[in-house]
């Protein structure tokens, strides 16, 4: 295939392997390198920017490209030093979230790291093109984690109208198919992530695993208990019980004009604790973070397996495709 992803990296698929908050590991991005797509993870998701430098260091001794996701909102107090380490070393490309991604591209300008950014809208993609970003990626409404709310089948065209960056569509697919319509949609490539989350390479507990297999896209529910920031959970007994809203004491206080960035500060710090000890451990506390696409999460596989499936699917997708336009043409 040809798309801006597979001739940037060198890829078989236009695929990233999305960064996961906790889930995402030096071991999955091996693994999706040697699949023939290429894996981004969150520099959070190591507890210090020093375990951080060691493990960009690991990962580039193995000889693989790879992303690395920073979150650029102040709710991350490691940013700077996270962004030195990445000029610092070989990385691919970069996703920016939850923030300005300014810095970023003036940083890696005329560089070969490409930047990325999250956008959920026209607007943030007009601003970061301005800036000097080499792709967009579309964070729709079908998303896991964090998401937009504009559903892909009008986010990509309308940001392809709109721009002339690369688009890279993240959210809601999970099987070839998905692949072959976000690429028919004008998308250079797709950021996908909770298919990944029941993957043998994955470091999660082997009940959020179990989870992702057995629950579905009925039970995805949008909560702003975490983050402050609309975000994506399967809908446990615990996350029934707690509810998906805050409740009116963080409503005044995320609305307080000088109180509210530390509010939201340490909402953001309470739900990444929460999400971790859930992910590790077996604990009535679970609150699994996945998206709509967990629907195509049968059984546990290798992130090899997982591509090889994802490939066939695309394949006959799109013969099924050219048998449809062989008989529109008869």
């Amino acid at each position: 295939m040809k798309t801006y992803l597979t001739e940037t990296f060198d890829l078989k698929l236009p695929i990233i392997q999305a960064p996961m908050f906790l889930v995402t590991n030096e071991e999955m991005l091996i693994a999706a390198h040697h699949s023939g797509i290429i894996g981004c993870i969150p520099a959070l998701n190591y507890r210090t920017p020093e375990e951080f430098e060691a493990g960009v260091k690991r990962l580039n001794q193995k000889k693989i490209s790879f992303g690395v996701n920073l979150i650029v909102n102040k709710s991350n107090v490691y940013y700077k030093k996270q962004l030195e380490i990445c000029e610092q070393n070989d990385i691919a490309f970069i996703i920016t979230s939850l923030g300005s991604p300014e810095e970023v591209i003036q940083k890696f300008k005329g560089k070969k790291t490409k930047i990325f950014c999250d956008v959920i809208n026209l607007e943030h993609a007009k601003k970061v093109e301005t800036q000097g970003a080499d792709a967009l990626i579309a964070v729709n409404s079908g998303a896991g984690g964090h998401l937009g709310n504009i559903p892909a089948s009008v986010f990509v065209p309308l940001l392809k109208k709109h721009t002339k960056l690369p688009i890279i569509s993240a959210g809601g697919v999970g099987n070839g198919e998905g692949i072959v319509s976000m690429l028919a949609l004008g998308a250079e490539g797709l950021s996908i992530g909770s298919l990944f989350i029941a993957s043998k390479e994955s470091p999660v507990s082997e009940e959020y695993k179990k989870a992702c297999i057995d629950y579905g896209a009925k039970d995805i529910r949008v909560t702003t208990k975490l983050s402050g920031t609309p975000c994506t959970v399967i809908n446990t007994p615990y996350v029934q019980k707690i509810g998906t809203e805050q409740n009116a004491f963080e409503r005044v206080l995320n609305s307080h004009k000088k109180l509210k960035k530390y509010a939201k500060m340490l909402t953001f710090y309470k739900g990444m604790k929460l999400l971790e000890k859930a992910a590790f451990s077996a604990t009535y506390k679970t609150v699994w973070c996945a998206g709509t696409s967990i629907e195509f999460s049968t059984k546990e596989q290798s992130i090899s397996e997982i591509v090889q499936r994802l490939e066939g699917e695309m394949k006959e997708s799109l013969s099924k495709l050219s048998s449809f336009y062989l008989s529109l043409d008869s």
